[in-house]
């Protein structure tokens, strides 16, 4: 059996997914690592300032990782909105590790940034 690693509550204040892109496509993602035995579901909640939240489903194969693009992410005619902030809350049905990244592209050049996720009990 494999131990696993992480926790299974994740934050991410400061999230965003730029409209626009020139070259490469900019875009935010959260890397989810599992090193455990057990698939892990998970349910991606977005907060934001002015609207409701909304929800997406995803998962990550025991002992894999899984790198969710955000501007991929579509369930029931809803995707993530360009050029609007929002918090993430990732919850897991066993231990996870997680880690946030957003590349913008948008202004010519390439600026990349990542932080792990906060992790919560």
């Amino acid at each position: 059996m494999t131990q696993p690693h992480g926790k299974k509550v994740w934050l991410i204040a400061d999230c965003y997914y730029p409209g626009t892109s020139q070259g490469a496509k900019s875009h935010d993602a959260a890397c989810v690592l599992n090193t455990g035995d057990q698939d892990a579901h998970l349910t991606l909640t977005l907060y934001f300032e002015d609207r409701e939240r909304v929800q997406f489903l995803s998962s990550c194969p025991a002992q894999r990782t899984h790198h969710i693009r955000l501007d991929k992410l579509s369930q029931g005619g809803i995707s993530v909105p360009t050029d609007v902030p929002y918090a993430l809350l990732i919850e897991s049905s066993c231990p996870v590790i997680v880690q946030y990244s957003r590349l913008d592209t948008s202004l010519g050049g390439m600026a990349l940034m990542t932080t792990m996720a906060y992790p919560s009990e």
